[in-house]
């Protein structure tokens, strides 16, 4: 599977309903072995994360009182904000265009607009695929 692809099959799995890891999962599986690759894909992606849940979930039941534990997670948000900005600037980089135009740009922006809006993340990629169709003709 091409990048290209790939970044396809990233937008579509966030169209849908339920967990974009799986429909991810599912969609790469399908394309490098049919329907049994599916089947192996999933239980690849359900296996590692449900016992490693699991296990987070056994150690903070024993932490569930510590004041430390707030602090933990206090300093983990910007991580993870900081993590999300990354794979949102490695995905734009992955698009065609490879160049950031005024398009790309108002897309992006009204998208962000929209997600501060609290409008639903499915609806701001369908908007975002019916402008992009519009401006990139």
């Amino acid at each position: 599977m091409d990048e290209e692809r790939f970044v396809e099959a990233v937008g579509f799995s966030n169209i849908l309903p339920g967990s974009e890891a799986l429909k991810l999962a599912m969609f790469v599986g399908y394309a490098a072995g049919g329907i049994p690759g599916v089947f192996t894909a999933l239980l690849g992606a359900i296996l590692p994360p449900t016992v490693m849940m699991l296990v987070v979930a056994f150690v903070l039941e024993q932490f569930q009182h510590e004041n430390w534990l707030d602090g933990f997670v206090a300093g983990m948000s910007p991580a993870v904000a900081a993590l999300m900005v990354t794979v949102a600037w490695e995905l734009s980089r992955a698009t065609r265009s490879k160049k950031i135009t005024r398009r790309f740009l108002v897309i992006a922006a009204l998208s962000a607009v929209a997600l501060c809006l609290e409008v639903p993340s499915p609806l701001v990629l369908v908007g975002a695929g019916i402008l992009g169709v519009i401006l990139y003709r």
